[in-house]
This record gives structure tokens, sequence and C-alpha cells, in this order.
């Protein structure tokens, strides 16, 4: 019995697939800092693709699929309509932990590149995020609400995809960039990396980097939530100090 349970271990073990490939990817900058003069950012990706046998070498050829996610938010998409000449909410549904900052780079067309059972597994595209956010029940409401809030997030400059902007600078070697508009939202962003080959993922790897206010920005950011009675009286203050200054500057 004991023989028979070992070789079944072995059989498992030798039909359980190894992968071939392993990823190495970094981000150009780990901390992206907002002040006063802040209009956006543009991080670049680098990876290099290795077989996990050390006395082998990868073989491709590959593509990449880079997803830049940023922080989690809660939103809500209303449907206005015109009821006699007055616009009112008639609709709404509701998103849980949708991202603030969605956006896919790629070495070429996602259709080309991989499986469409694995980019609906994935999650790859924005509208499918979406429908995975939605908290209504109807699988029509949840596509049509969020085709929509996905075309307002690509509009604002915090929803992209972009089938040309991972570049291999060798046959293993990939570079890509992402930029950032200026009123991106402050927390941890994710970039999660996967290698494709023959439509199939075969490597993935992720890497994160933080947004964050800085200097007296971050100060009454922080005051804000932190410290309400500090943030009033610091907004009470600037507001005396700057009626005082125009009531001089027009005095002359």
């Amino acid at each position: 019995m004991r023989r028979l349970i070992a070789t079944l271990a072995a059989c498992g073990l030798m039909a359980t697939p190894v992968a071939a490939e392993k990823l190495a990817s970094t981000v150009s900058s780990a901390t992206v800092q907002i002040t006063s003069s802040f209009d956006g950012a543009v991080l670049s990706l680098f990876g290099s693709i290795e077989s996990s046998d050390p006395n082998a070498i990868a073989t491709g050829p590959y593509n990449v699929v880079v997803v830049v996610t940023g922080p989690l938010q809660d939103r809500v998409t209303r449907l206005k309509t015109n009821s006699w000449g007055i616009w009112t909410n008639t609709d709404q549904v509701t998103f849980r932990k949708f991202p603030s900052f969605y956006t896919v780079l790629a070495s070429g067309k996602l259709d080309t590149i991989a499986a469409t059972g694995v980019i609906e597994a994935e999650k790859l595209m924005p509208i499918e995020q979406a429908e995975a956010a939605s908290t209504d029940q109807n699988p029509f409401r949840a596509y049509q609400f969020g085709t929509e809030l996905v075309r307002l997030m690509t509009a604002e400059g915090h929803f992209a995809v972009k089938e040309d902007a991972v570049r291999f600078l060798t046959a293993t070697a990939y570079v890509a960039q992402v930029t950032l508009p200026s009123d991106v939202a402050n927390g941890p962003f994710l970039a999660h990396t996967y290698v494709f080959k023959d439509k199939q993922v075969v490597a993935e790897h992720s890497d994160g980097f933080t947004v964050r206010k800085t200097g007296f920005e971050n100060f009454v950011f922080a005051a804000s939530r932190q410290q309400p009675l500090l943030y009033g009286l610091v907004c009470v203050v600037l507001a005396l100090g700057t009626g005082w200054l125009a009531g001089v500057m027009f005095r002359r």
C-alpha cells in the first residue's frame, strides 16, 4: 500500500507542469511625490525574461502585457434623464473597489497576444474590471453603466489601453512607460506584468510604487482628515492673510 501511494505521488509530481520562464522586473521610481508644481509624471517599467533552469536559455518569441492599477475607490455612475426640460438622476449603479487608475501596456494587439479566455480570466480590459466591481446583479446594467464609467475615466486620462507601449530591447528584455495625470490619486499603485508565449501566460511578476503628497500640500491633506480642528484654524488664518494682503494691494 505504501509503495502504491509513493508511486502515485511520484506520478503526480511528474504530471505537474514546471514553469519554463521567470520574470525579473522593476519600476524606475518607488515613490512619486506630488508638490504644488506637479503636472504629471512618467515612470519607466523594465523587465527581463529568464529561463527557470539556470543551465538553459529562455527562447521566445514572447509578448508582454503590463497592467498598472491605482488605488481602489467606490464609484457611482448615474443616468440623467431630461424630463420637461429638467435634467434629473433617474438611475444609478455603484461600483465597489474600482480602480482610480487603470492602464494596460502591451507589446502588440491583445487579441493576437493572448487567448480570449485568458484575457477574460485575468480581467485585462477596463470594462471587465467595471463588470467585476459592479454591485448590480443584472449583467446588462453592469455592462451598460460600466462602459460609461470606463469612457468617462478614459476621457479624464485615468484609463488607457496602449497596445504598442511595450518595446523589446532584446529578445528577452523590454521597457515600457506609464504616464500619470496631474490629478492622479494618492496611494499605492501596482504594476502587474504578464509574459505570454503561444497566447498563454508563462511568467508574471508584480511591482509596486506609491504616489503621495509632500510638503505643505501633504500637511493640509493629512490635517483635513486627522486633525480637523487644526485644519480649520489653518484655513481661517490663510483666509485672513489673503484678505489682508488683498486690502493692502488695492489701497495702493
